[in-house]
């Protein structure tokens, strides 16, 4: 067993709150008792609140708390949309509780604190409602290259209507935007969700083409970042399309 597998092996088995003897967890995980003594001694380092010595045993005390993380900004789009669907939850229990996990989770957070917990939840309650319908739909037809119709309220307040090939979902800051490729403009387009205001699933699946691809989206976004010297210049609105 992996040392990782077998520190996730070892909090499991204290979660009952029970005294172990080091003897009788090394049996149970197939490794000697003095390994049974290092790991405790490192899952303890870690922040567990993890009581015990050699020849009396372990017991884990308290509250379990995370080691130190290192999230991915996928992670932490995962996270800032997963608290934000949680408070929203009709048990108030549970919404209570995603608002104070947000609440610790912003105590550290590279960015300074201003003290609300709501401030790392990616939505208000009202983007919340106009963006978290199109989500599942939009990652169904990313995942099996579907086409979609959807309507779409641009800069002027004009709402129309485009046929596109869903590519990718990003999350920068607090907005959602769906990269696409629009079979009417014959190119690529970022769409913010808050904008959207229908999607309509089409059926009709589409294999991928040179120049229309999700890679070849990307090798097009990132030429252009790299040919504009003052990015503040630049117009960062991904709803100009």
């Amino acid at each position: 067993m992996a040392r990782d597998d077998r520190l996730y092996a070892l909090m499991q088995i204290l979660r009952d709150g029970r005294l172990h003897r080091a003897a009788d967890l090394g049996a149970r995980l197939g490794v000697s008792t003095r390994t049974v003594w290092r790991d405790m001694a490192l899952l303890a380092a870690t922040g567990l609140p993890i009581e015990g010595e050699r020849g009396v045993g372990y017991i884990l005390r308290g509250p379990i708390t995370l080691p130190p993380l290192i999230l991915t900004p996928a992670e932490m789009a995962a996270l800032h949309h997963g608290l934000t669907l949680a408070a929203q939850e009709a048990d108030p229990a549970l919404a209570r509780a995603a608002r104070s996990l947000a609440g610790k989770i912003a105590t550290v957070l590279p960015a300074p604190a201003t003290g609300d917990p709501q401030d790392i939840f990616v939505f208000d309650g009202n983007t919340a409602a106009r963006v978290t319908p199109h989500l599942p739909v939009l990652r169904r037809a990313i995942a099996a290259r579907e086409r979609l119709s959807i309507s779409y309220i641009d800069l002027s307040g004009l709402e129309s209507h485009r046929d596109i090939r869903p590519l990718d979902l990003d999350l920068t800051g607090r907005i959602w935007t769906l990269a696409a490729f629009c079979e009417a403009r014959g190119d690529f387009r970022s769409f913010r969700l808050d904008r959207v205001v229908a999607v309509q699933e089409t059926g009709e699946t589409f294999t991928p083409e040179p120049g229309r691809s999700v890679a070849d989206y990307f090798a097009r976004r990132d030429a252009e970042a790299a040919a504009t010297p003052l990015p503040e210049t630049r117009n960062t609105d991904p709803a100009g399309s």
